[in-house]
């Protein structure tokens, strides 16, 4: 696997887990326009939601370009 494949597989993974943590705390109505709004446990559940899917997504992305 060459070094642009990694940085790909990272970036669309980083990518596509935002998009996907995002939808869900704003379908969950965890979310508020303004950050400054939102309580500390909102922020912390946002953010573990980015973390949690961008890595699966990069975990699957690497997968599938392993296999």
């Amino acid at each position: 696997m060459a070094a642009f494949d990694i940085l790909m597989v990272v970036a669309l993974g980083t990518l596509a887990g935002t998009i996907l943590g995002l939808v869900i705390g704003f379908l969950a109505r965890r979310q508020q326009p303004i950050w400054g709004e939102m309580t500390q446990k909102e922020r912390i559940i946002n953010i573990a939601l980015v973390l949690f899917f961008s890595i699966i997504c990069t975990a699957g992305l690497a997968w599938y370009a392993l296999v």
